[in-house]
């Protein structure tokens, strides 16, 4: 059963239908600390303390700056899906399925297909997958991290 989207699309008027913010979990952000200290204590024999504290210093802001570049943005909103830096009218798109953890890793190992277009987070362990329905467009659907699939494919299903 096939739930397409009208080219109005989920807020239009009202505002978005769906936000968020795909960051880092709060595991991934003290994985990274780690890493960060790890860089300052490697270089300590050599360094002395003061470039021991510069390494971890800049090892920590460059960690931080790609968590925060790898934090993509998902939002239907104005008859587009926006997630990361891909967007798609919604006339496009068909039945949005949300997936919990499990379904999420069948979907993305033995059940993937190489012609999706992904926009899928390591942290985010649930998502939602929905299909493509444009005929000139050979991906087959989006498969996208959320913290939140029911809310993101019910903002995706609305007239």
């Amino acid at each position: 059963m096939s739930s397409s989207a009208g080219p109005a699309g989920a807020g239009t008027s009202a505002g978005p239908g769906h936000r968020e913010r795909l960051s880092p979990s709060a595991g991934t952000w003290v994985a990274c600390l780690g890493i960060a200290l790890t860089a300052g204590f490697v270089p300590l024999p050599v360094l002395g303390p003061a470039g021991a504290l510069v390494a971890a210093l800049v090892a920590a802001a460059a960690v931080t700056a790609a968590l925060l570049a790898a934090s993509a943005r998902v939002e239907v909103s104005g008859g587009t899906l926006v997630a990361g830096r891909s967007r798609i009218p919604l006339h496009h798109l068909g039945r949005a399925e949300p997936l919990d953890a499990g379904a999420m890793r069948r979907v993305m190992g033995p059940d993937a297909d190489a012609r999706a277009h992904l926009v899928t987070r390591g942290w985010v362990r649930t998502g939602v997958r929905v299909a493509v329905e444009d005929p000139e467009d050979p991906t087959p659907y989006w498969l996208i991290s959320t913290r939140r699939p029911a809310e993101l494919a019910a903002a995706l299903r609305r007239p």
